[in-house]
């Protein structure tokens, strides 16, 4: 039986279970068992993802990671990209990613020179894949960046605004007692984020509150 674990980085709700449930309908077409989907909201730049984690301890040999693109699963430095899918690939599972050839069967059937060169143009297509996906992500923040100053000069820049509805979860996660890594989990979110929006809720609350619930669990 061919495993499947399918991981999504999301961004809006609507588009994400249309977008799961395609992917999951394909998946499934192409004769896999999903044992398990993954979603979150985080970017593609951090290599401390939740379910990406969760994913990866979860792999087992056999088992087959699909992802909508390559950008899906890691816009991380080359370097760290690389790191990330060796992790993936020492559990003995491999990658079905659109735009990323598979020759990983083709490899294991060949020897000598023949399964050499197969499995170094696969690593060649996967860091062009992989510096492809950080390019795109560089580009992207340059632009950002650009917008920004052109808006704060034409005085039109309000900056950010804030994620009430994820605050609000987060605060009522941690105030349940939930530790830190699992409100991240639960909320969608970095470890990090949810340490900002907890350390803003308690100066919110003052002197007193915050000394009490700064002895919550981490």
């Amino acid at each position: 039986m061919k495993v499947a674990r399918i991981y999504l980085r999301v961004s809006t709700a609507e588009q994400d279970l249309t977008r799961q449930a395609s992917i999951e309908a394909d998946t499934r077409a192409a004769g896999f068992y999903i044992a398990g989907v993954y979603r979150e909201k985080a970017s593609g730049a951090r290599a401390d993802r939740p379910e990406l984690l969760r994913m990866i301890a979860d792999l087992q040999p056999g088992d087959v990671v699909v992802a909508e693109r390559i950008d899906r699963l890691s816009r991380l430095p080359l370097a760290e990209a690389e790191a990330l899918v060796a992790s993936i690939r020492a559990t003995g599972a491999r990658l079905s990613i659109p735009g990323v050839v598979d020759l990983s069967e083709l490899a294991a059937a060949s020897d000598g020179i023949a399964k050499i060169v197969l499995e170094s143009v696969q690593d060649l297509l996967l860091k062009l894949a992989l510096q492809m996906a950080r390019d795109d992500y560089d580009t992207r923040r340059e632009r950002q960046l650009q917008g920004v100053e052109l808006a704060k000069a034409a005085g039109k820049f309000a900056g950010r605004k804030a994620d009430t509805a994820m605050h609000e979860r987060i605060v009522a996660l941690r105030s349940g007692n939930k530790k830190i890594a699992e409100t991240a989990r639960l909320a969608g979110c970095s470890t990090s984020q949810v340490k900002r929006v907890w350390a803003l809720h308690l100066e919110k609350q003052g002197g007193g509150e915050k000394s009490q619930t700064l002895s919550s669990p981490a």
